[in-house]
């Protein structure tokens, strides 16, 4: 479906592209006679505050997967796919208050390095290498491929050219600049990805000929389409093998969430780089807001989607252009694209940037991170004398590297119908080892680095186990069995060592302590949180 660019749309898309590349590029540029280190690179000199870590959290973190996989998601599974991010808003909370501080005092560049100053070096390298095989091979390449079928069901594009377009767009401004560059224009992307993402909404609910208005047009999915309103699955419900029922609320998704916001590099690199503690909290808190409103720009739509194809009538009142490339339930993600198509011209170009935003931003925030843990957990291990200049010049080229591998797998997943699953799937491989690795690290003296070893040799495998075996166990059931196993396997080989880890970071009371502007702000959205489950339970 070509979505019929108007020239004003094609002037909107450039000033943005132009405008996000100017900044990248100038934000990073060397002050005179000063030489780019790894701090620079790799952590923004720590100069982030709590508006830029919020905004880079969100941009980082708000991708295709979402506008596309999630939007996708909203048209097959409705609004319980949002438990993702709402429970999303809540876990950041636990992570500001208890994960963070202990990290900063660290004075970490890495995750990894938390790892070999808590356990050893084994530990390290191989969750170095996991970290490295998800972000190039299962993150990368999904956003690439999810980004590319947007553009070319708006704009005809073909899906390899998709691809290397949004490729070249992220590395122009992020191989250089390294996090200073994507941190600072992530607040730019921010803005272009909420206001484009709520446009979208507004246009497609008001898109309704019955209605008049949002609230109308909402009230109108909710009464053509009460089963997508149901944040908890029911055992009969065709989706609930991927949101099986209450789990959601105390089951796998914890172990998803807490590794995903707590202890994965591309996310938690943006907090790591803030001026002070009290700012990475307050940041983190921004972006718990902004996570409750992710749904009303991604999953609402799907569902929008859905009721405006179901109606062959109301199908027949939006134009030519809606009878292309419609979504199914067999092609779900194309429920956004198919959307877009549908705005008038000038919105459209807004629009558009808001998806390329979104894309692009978590292209660079990916291959920073990559970069990052390449260069610091794994270079500089072999290359201890490594010059700061050495160090940044292999950060570059490793993400280069990540990027062009991407590039060449991408294409391969046309297969795919609901990709957000896919990503969380796969990701689920690794998340339950790592999870309990680092949380028995922070909170038990007694964690061994012999544990921590072989709970991440066995990370794989009993996944692997749960999925081949017990196929018909939910996914998200199986990662929280995972989790329990390998957190056994951690403390029955501590226990049987009989020895207080001499590594451990020691942690106080005081350590935990929030301010006044944390508190109440996690107070709000814990009570947001639980007014939304009350309401569409």
């Amino acid at each position: 479906m070509t979505a019929g660019f108007s020239t004003l749309d094609y002037i909107i898309f450039g000033a943005y592209a132009a405008l996000i590349i100017t900044v990248g590029l100038w934000v990073s540029r060397n002050k005179k006679g000063k030489e780019k280190t790894s701090n620079d690179y790799f952590l923004a000199s720590n100069s982030l505050t709590w508006w830029a870590v919020g905004a880079s959290l969100i941009a980082a973190n708000i991708s295709a997967e979402q506008f596309i996989g999630m939007s996708g998601s909203g048209y097959a599974i409705g609004l319980g796919i949002a438990s993702y991010e709402w429970m999303s808003a809540i876990t950041l909370i636990i992570v500001g208050k208890y994960f963070l501080p202990v990290f900063l005092k660290a004075k970490i560049y890495t995750m990894p390095q938390y790892i070999v100053r808590r356990y050893d070096n084994r530990v390290r390298t191989i969750l170095a290498v996991f970290w490295l095989l998800v972000y190039v091979f299962v993150n990368l390449t999904s956003v690439l491929y999810l980004g590319a079928l947007a553009i070319q069901s708006i704009m005809g594009v073909p899906l390899l050219w998709g691809v290397i377009g949004l490729a070249a767009f992220a590395a122009a401004y992020s191989l250089y600049g390294g996090l200073s560059s994507v941190a600072w224009t992530d607040v730019i992307q921010v803005i272009f990805l909420i206001g484009g993402g709520l446009a979208t909404t507004y246009l497609a609910l008001n898109a309704i000929p019955e209605t008049h208005g949002v609230i109308q047009g909402f009230k109108y999915l909710i009464h053509e389409a009460p089963q997508k309103f149901h944040m908890i699955l029911h055992k009969g419900n065709p989706y609930y093998m991927d949101l099986p029922g209450i789990s959601v609320l105390v089951g796998g998704m914890w172990v998803a969430n807490l590794y995903y916001w707590g202890f994965n590099q591309y996310i938690i690199q943006r907090a790591l780089a803030a001026k002070s503690k009290s700012e990475a909290q307050k940041g983190i808190i921004f972006a718990g807001f902004l996570k409750i409103l992710t749904p009303l720009i991604v999953v609402i739509p799907g569902i929008a989607a859905f009721v405006l194809t179901k109606d062959t009538n109301l199908l027949a009142t939006l134009g030519p252009a809606a009878h292309q490339h419609l979504p199914s339930a067999q092609h779900a993600d194309y429920a956004y694209p198919w959307l877009l198509g549908l705005l008038p011209y000038g919105v459209k170009g807004i629009a558009f940037a808001a998806l390329a935003a979104a894309i692009v931003s978590s292209l660079a925030s990916m291959l920073n991170s990559t970069s990052t843990i390449f260069t610091m957990d794994i270079y500089k291990q072999f290359k201890k004398d490594a010059t700061e200049r050495n160090l940044v010049r292999v950060g570059r080229t490793t993400a280069a590297i990540a990027l062009l591998i991407a590039v060449a797998i991408a294409p391969m997943l046309q297969t795919l119908d609901q990709a957000f699953q896919y990503i969380q799937e796969y990701t689920g491989m690794v998340s339950p080892g790592i999870l309990a690795i680092f949380l028995f690290g922070l909170f038990w003296k007694r964690a061994t680095s012999n544990s921590a070893l072989w709970a991440a040799i066995f990370t794989i495998p009993v996944s692997m186990f749960f999925k081949f075996v017990f196929p018909q166990v939910p996914w998200m059931n199986q990662m929280g069995y995972s989790f329990l196993i390998i957190s056994a396997i951690i403390v029955i080989i501590s226990l049987l060592e009989k020895k207080t880890e001499s590594k451990a970071i020691p942690v106080s009371k005081e350590l935990f302590h929030t301010d006044t502007a944390f508190n109440v702000g996690a107070v709000a959205i814990t009570a947001i949180i639980a007014t939304l489950y009350i309401i569409f339970w």
